[in-house]
C-alpha cells in the first residue's frame, strides 16, 4: 500500500473520530443531554415536547444530529426519532430534519467506504437471511434496495453500505438511499404529527403499523426467501449456456483498437502458413503472456474467433459482458467443466472456429509446461469434425512475463519482438485417424516453445529496460546460494539475497552477468527450484506446506470486481490435498480438496494461489506472497 494511501485513511480515521466525538459533545452537552436520554429512553411525550420547545433552535440540531447518528451507529432505532420530530416540528419541517440528517449519514457511510472498502463489512454484517451477494448482481438492484428500507430488522447503515459497495457515483448513490429512506422518514414522522392532531386516527394509524411489522417479523424468513428468489431472476454472467455469435462490426472495432495499442509497443512479426482457415476450426497456442489473445486477434480478426478464457474474468458484471459480445467462451482451469465442452462443440457445429490455449495457464520461466490428459483427449475427439490449426509464438514471454510487474501495473519490454505463425496441423477427421499417442506428440511438437532458445536465435533483440529484474523474486524463492527461502529481493535490473548478501544483475537480454554467476538466466534458475523441491518431497514422506491466508471467493454472477473478501484462515497442502481451515463469509468452515481432484494449483505470480470448484472459485493470498510460486510447483510435484 502507497504512503498516500495510508495517510488518506489516517486522516479520514480522525476526522471521523473528530466529528463524532464532536457530535457526542453535542448531543451530551447542557440541556441537549437530558432530551437524547428522554428520547431512547422512554420518557412522557409531552415532558420531551417540553424540553424540546426550551432548546429553541438547538433542538432542530439535535433532532439532525439524532437522525444522522442512527444511521452510522446501526444498533440506533430510527423510529423514536422521526415520531418525536413529527409531534416537535409537524410533518413537512421535521420530515426536512430527519431528511437532512440521513443524507449526512448516507455521505459519511459513502466516504468511509470509498476510503476503507470491503474492510468495514465486519462491522455492518448483520445475520439477516438476504443473500446480499445475490442482490449485489441481479438487474433489479436498485428497486431491491428500496424494497430493502421496508423490511424489518435491517438498519439504514447496512443498506447504504451495501449500495456503497456497488461502487456507483456519489450523485446516483446518494439519490438511491435519500428516496429509498423517504417513505419511512415520512411514516415515521407523520405517525407523530397525526398524534398531536387526532388520538384516534393515531392508534389506528399505529394499530395496522404494528400488525404490519409484527407479520414481517414472524414470517421474515419467507420474505427474505421471496426477495432473494426475485434477485435471482437475472442473467448469469459467470455462464454461459448459450454461445453468442461475435457482431463482426463491434470486433472489428475492438481489433483495431488492440493492433494499434499492440504496434506501438510491440513489433509483431504475423505469418500465415495457410491463406484461409477451413470450417470448422480448432486453433491451438501456446501461452507465454497475458496478452497473447492481442496476437493472435492480429491473425485471425476477419474469422470472428471464440476465444476460451478463464472464468475468473467472467466473475466482474461489465468484463464478462463485454467478453462475451466478444464471442468468447468461460472455463473453469484444470476441473471438470461441462459447460464449457458444451459450448465448444456448439461452436463447431455452428462452423465456427474456438482458439484455446491448451496449457490453460501462463508460461512461469517462458517455455512449455504441459496439457492435461482430459485436454488432450477432447481435442483428439474434437478434431473428428473440425480442422485443427496452430499458432506458435516466440518471444512472448520475454515481452511481458507473468511476473513482470512494478506494482500494480504489468510491465511490457521495451525493445520486445514477436512472431506468431498459424499452421495447419490436422485436416478434418485426421486427428481420428492417428493413434492417441501420435496425437499427443504432433500437438506437442507443434506449440512447444523455450523463449530462451529463440532468444538465442535472435542475437540482434535487446531490451533496455531499467526494471529488467524487477518482479523475479515471485518466482525465484530459494537462493542458490545460501538455500534460505523468501530472501530474495529484486530491484532495477538486480536481485538479491538478504540472508547471505548474494547478488546478481540481468543484462538487456535476461542475462546474469555476475562473473561468479551460479545460472545463466532465471528460467536455469526456475528448474533448479523444482528439483531442489523435488528432492525435499522425496525426501520426507510428512512433506507439507502451510499458511496463513486471506480468502477471496467469486462476485457471484458477475459483480462491480472479479473476487469478494470472504474470509481468513490457514491453507495446508500435502499428499492427501489441499485444506483450507477459517472462515467465509462470517462462519467457521473446513474445505478440503482430494489430491486426485487437483491437476494443479494456479497462482499469480506475487499475488495468490487458487483453485476452481465447478464454476466456483478459491483464491488464497499467502501472508508472504512470494510464496504462492512455491504452492503452484508443490502441486506440479505432488498432483501426478
Amino acid at each position: 500500500m502507497s504512503k498516500k494511501k495510508i495517510k488518506r485513511k489516517i486522516f479520514t480515521a480522525l476526522l471521523f473520530l473528530v466529528l463524532l466525538a464532536g457530535l457526542l459533545a453535542l448531543l451530551f452537552s447542557g440541556d441537549n443531554k437530558q432530551v437524547v436520554l428522554d428520547v431512547f429512553g422512554g420518557a412522557p411525550i409531552e415532558k420531551i415536547l417540553d424540553e424540546v420547545q426550551s432548546l429553541g433552535w438547538q433542538g432542530i440540531v439535535v433532532f439532525g444530529a439524532l437522525s444522522m447518528m442512527q444511521v452510522v451507529l446501526t444498533f440506533l432505532p430510527a423510529e423514536p426519532v422521526q415520531v418525536l420530530a413529527g409531534i416537535s416540528y409537524g410533518l413537512w419541517i421535521g420530515v426536512a430534519i430527519c431528511m437532512v440528517g440521513v443524507i449526512l449519514g448516507n455521505t459519511l457511510i459513502y466516504i468511509l467506504y470509498r476510503v476503507y472498502g470491503d474492510r468495514l463489512s465486519e462491522y455492518f454484517q448483520k445475520q439477516i437471511e438476504v443473500d446480499f451477494e445475490v442482490l449485489r448482481v441481479s438487474k433489479r438492484v436498485t428497486l431491491l434496495i428500496f424494497i430493502l428500507y421496508f423490511l424489518p430488522a435491517i438498519p439504514y447503515g447496512l443498506i447504504c453500505f451495501f449500495t456503497a459497495s456497488l461502487k456507483m457515483r456519489y450523485p446516483k448513490y446518494i439519490a438511491i438511499t435519500t428516496l429509498g429512506s423517504l417513505p419511512s422518514v415520512l411514516i415515521g414522522v407523520a405517525l407523530g404529527h397525526i398524534a398531536t392532531n387526532s388520538w384516534i386516527v393515531s392508534v389506528v394509524i399505529l394499530a395496522v403499523l404494528l400488525v404490519i411489522v409484527v407479520l414481517l417479523y414472524v414470517f421474515r424468513r419467507k420474505v427474505f426467501e421471496a426477495l432473494n428468489r426475485f434477485a435471482k431472476k437475472q442473467f448469469s454472467y459467470t455462464s454461459q449456456t448459450k454461445v453468442r455469435e461475435p457482431s463482426a462490426a463491434f470486433n472489428a472495432v475492438i481489433f483495431a483498437g488492440l493492433k494499434l495499442w499492440l504496434k506501438r509497443r510491440i513489433k509483431c512479426k504475423i505469418k500465415r502458413g495457410t491463406d484461409k482457415l477451413e470450417r470448422p476450426a480448432v486453433v491451438l497456442c501456446n501461452h507465454g503472456s497475458f496478452v497473447d489473445f492481442m496476437y493472435f486477434s492480429m491473425l485471425l480478426s476477419k474469422e470472428k474467433p471464440h476465444v476460451v478464457a478463464t472464468r475468473q474474468y467472467f466473475y466482474e458484471k461489465k468484463l464478462g459482458k463485454l467478453l462475451k459480445k466478444l464471442g468468447c467462451i468461460p472455463k473453469s482451469m484444470f476441473t471438470v467443466d461441462v459447460e464449457n465442452i458444451r459450448n465448444c462443440l456448439t461452436v463447431i457445429k455452428n462452423n465456427g472456429v474456438l482458439v484455446i490455449c491448451p496449457e490453460a495457464r501462463l508460461s512461469t520461466a517462458g517455455d512449455f509446461e504441459d496439457i492435461q490428459p482430459g485436454t488432450m483427449s477432447f481435442l483428439r475427439k474434437i478434431g473428428g469434425d473440425a480442422s485443427i490449426y496452430t499458432i506458435k509464438f516466440g518471444g512472448d514471454y520475454l515481452a511481458m512475463p507473468k511476473w513482470a510487474r512494478k506494482g500494480s501495473k504489468r510491465l511490457i519490454r521495451r525493445g520486445s519482438v514477436v512472431e506468431a505463425e498459424l499452421k495447419l496441423l490436422f485436416d478434418k477427421g485426421e486427428s481420428l485417424q492417428v493413434s492417441p499417442e501420435e496425437f499427443e506428440t504432433r500437438v506437442m511438437n507443434s506449440i512447444d516453445y523455450n523463449d530462451f532458445q529463440w532468444l538465442a536465435e535472435h542475437p540482434e533483440i535487446h531490451y533496455p529496460q531499467g526494471n529488467l529484474a524487477e518482479g523475479l523474486e515471485n518466482i525465484l524463492y530459494l537462493c542458490p546460494k545460501c538455500g534460505k527461502e523468501f530472501t530474495l529481493t529484486t530491484r532495477g535490473n538486480e536481485i538479491s539475497c538478504g540472508n547471505c548478501g548474494y547478488r546478481d544483475t540481468m543484462d538487456d537480454r535476461y542475462v546474469f552477468t555476475n562473473p561468479d554467476r551460479v545460472f545463466e538466466n532465471h528460467q536455469q534458475w526456475y528448474h533448479w527450484q523444482l528439483e531442489q523441491l523435488q528432492k525435499q518431497i522425496d525426501l520426507d514422506p510428512c512433506f507439507e506446506m502451510r499458511d496463513r491466508v486471506t480468502l477471496f471467493r467469486e462476485s457471484k454472477g458477475g459483480g462491480a470486481t472479479q473476487l469478494r473478501q470472504a474470509g481468513s484462515g490457514e491453507c495446508v497442502f500435502n499428499r492427501q490435498g489441499l485444506t483450507y481451515i477459517g472462515t467465509e463469509s462470517g462462519e467457521q468452515i473446513t474445505k478440503f480438496f482430494p489430491i486426485n481432484t487437483i491437476y494443479r494449483l494456479l497462482f499469480g505470480a506475487g499475488e495468490d494461489f487458487e483453485i476452481y470448484e465447478g464454476d466456483k472459485f478459491w483464491y488464497f493470498v499467502p501472508e508472504d506472497k512470494r510464496s504462492c510460486v512455491k504452492w503452484y510447483m508443490a502441486s506440479m510435484l505432488l498432483c501426478r
